[in-house]
């Protein structure tokens, strides 16, 4: 198959959907792979790794969409990328569309397929391929979050661990799955004082296990959650239900509790945030306020680190990857349910159902359009 990768063009996005040794894998297997020319430059991926891997460098996008079978992407398909998507051709990468109705209303239109990274499942239920970037933001919310923290920010000016005659600061975590995780692997090592808030009473005692009295485990139905958003200095919101939009958490009136300068980092942008004040910021502009509540809601965190971030993401993409090439999208993932649960968009078809329910659009089973 024609693989094509690429350059990602979302504003400070600069992971790539390929590593130079992802390549060398897939040339292995007999597969053409097409980068786009300095499409992995500011991850640290120079042109000649790619051609010395196998890869043909091609200079125009255009010319990508144009000749691969499969796109592999990072984020998804801006409106320009949209337009040059192909009937039949498969697209690989990340796409949220239950926060995204145009693309999802653009990705129909193209009759193209579309494996979502996001809703591929393993036998445990767990997301495999959203696991390394969920991991990823999770750590880097903490730290941005201290960041945003400190007076020249905007912030309360507190430092997250304290100091001698100082509290450290008050953390709420949203959500125990992955982003809270390693969200609180951070906060925990910076020495402020961590609470966690999950529905999963057995979720929580993982956690506590792993932290022991690290952290304060908080089960969502037995706690008032005003207080713990008034208490907090800085908020993480990690609240996920696969495929689907984050549900609002912390109302506009929660936010008049909160203390001036305390900090807002909604990681669940990406699906429409769990606070009902955010809205999707950039790298560039990472941050606005209300009500004196500084909110920090980057919707690709992890592009941030696009280095770490892209061998991250490839050691779970690739393998997927590989047997979609081999063996061809309907042999996979007829073969592959927890690969078919990927399956979002299908030749013109919703064959996700939470997507299919935020749009309004008919739910077309997967298997059954094969």
């Amino acid at each position: 198959m024609i693989i094509g990768v690429p350059k990602e063009i979302k504003p400070q996005e600069n992971r790539i959907g390929l590593t130079p040794e992802s390549v060398k894998t897939l040339i292995s297997e007999g597969h053409d792979v097409l980068v786009e020319s300095n499409g992995g430059f500011e991850a640290g991926f120079e042109n000649d790794q790619y051609t010395n891997a196998g890869a043909k460098i091609v200079n125009e996008a255009s010319d990508i969409f144009n000749d691969a079978e499969i796109i592999v992407k990072v984020k998804e398909p801006q409106k320009v990328e949209v337009d040059m998507i192909r009937e039949n051709q498969i697209v690989y990468t990340y796409l949220h569309l239950a926060a995204a109705k145009e693309l999802t209303e653009g990705l129909i239109k193209s009759k193209s397929i579309n494996i979502a990274y996001e809703t591929v499942t393993d036998d445990n239920g767990r997301l495999p391929l959203l696991a390394p970037m969920s991991a990823v933001a999770g750590r880097m919310s903490v730290q941005a979050g201290a960041h945003c923290l400190e007076k020249n920010q905007k912030g309360r000016g507190v430092l997250l661990g304290g100091a001698p005659g100082g509290e450290p600061a008050n953390v709420l975590i949203l959500g125990g799955g992955v982003v809270g995780e390693n969200a609180a692997i951070i906060a925990t090592g910076m020495r402020a004082k961590v609470h966690v808030v999950d529905k999963s009473e057995a979720r929580l005692k993982q956690l506590v296990e792993m932290f022991g009295d690290k952290i304060i485990p908080e089960q969502s139905d037995k706690i008032d959650l005003n207080k713990l958003v008034a208490e907090a200095d800085l908020l993480v919101g990690g609240v996920l239900i696969p495929g689907a939009e984050a549900p609002k958490l912390v109302t506009k009136d929660m936010l008049k509790l909160m203390k001036r300068g305390s900090v807002i980092v909604d990681v669940a942008i990406d699906q429409g945030g769990c606070v009902e004040t955010s809205k999707p910021t950039t790298h560039g502009d990472p941050t606005y306020i209300v009500d004196d509540v500084v909110h920090y809601c980057v919707a690709n965190m992890p592009g941030g680190v696009p280095r770490t971030s892209t061998f991250a993401l490839n050691q779970a993409t690739l393998p997927y990857l590989v047997k979609l090439a081999n063996n061809g999208y309907q042999k996979t993932l007829s073969e592959d349910k927890n690969f078919l649960a990927g399956l979002n968009v299908h030749k013109g078809h919703v064959t996700y159902k939470a997507v299919a329910d935020a749009f309004g659009h008919e739910f077309v089973e997967p298997l059954s359009i094969l």
